[in-house]
């Protein structure tokens, strides 16, 4: 059984995020998304978690409430990053991380998982998108959107 995953903020899920999802979804018998809380946005994680389950009730939803907050591309930042992932999919026969990152590597090593990188093709980021989210909102999906227009 194929068990693929992929983690991210999702502040704002966009269209590159559902390039990603969508082709761990279609390659997998299982697909499990960690949304990780964060500070660099005022969505609530619970509602990025509404608009993942709406778009794709198939996948597995993980609330990710704690995550640590070193980041870096070294050894340390890496384990750090990499035990906690552990923790969190911990039961879960993962076989697949799918990223667009340069640290799926590290991730598929430290939880030995074969590393799915998916190529980024969508010229946008969700900075950008939090910057300036009209401007961007063809890059967003209606339920997405709509958030920022309350």
């Amino acid at each position: 059984m194929k068990v693929g995953f992929t983690i991210g903020k999702f502040a704002p899920l966009h269209k590159g995020h559902e390039a990603l999802i969508e082709k761990g979804i279609r390659e997998n018998d299982e697909f499990y998304i960690l949304i990780n809380d964060t500070d660099i946005t005022t969505v609530p994680l619970e509602e990025r978690a509404n608009w993942i389950k709406t778009l794709y009730p198939t996948a597995k939803v993980i609330l990710g409430k704690h995550p640590p907050k070193q980041y870096g591309m070294d050894e340390k930042s890496i384990k750090i990053q990499t035990d906690y992932l552990k923790e969190m999919f911990k039961g879960i026969p993962v076989t697949s991380f799918y990223s667009s990152e340069q640290y799926g590597k590290y991730v598929a090593r430290d939880l030995n998982v074969e590393n799915i990188t998916v190529e980024k093709f969508i010229p946008v980021n969700a900075t950008l998108i939090r910057n300036d989210p009209k401007k961007y909102k063809n890059y967003m999906e209606d339920v997405v959107y709509n958030y920022f227009l309350c």
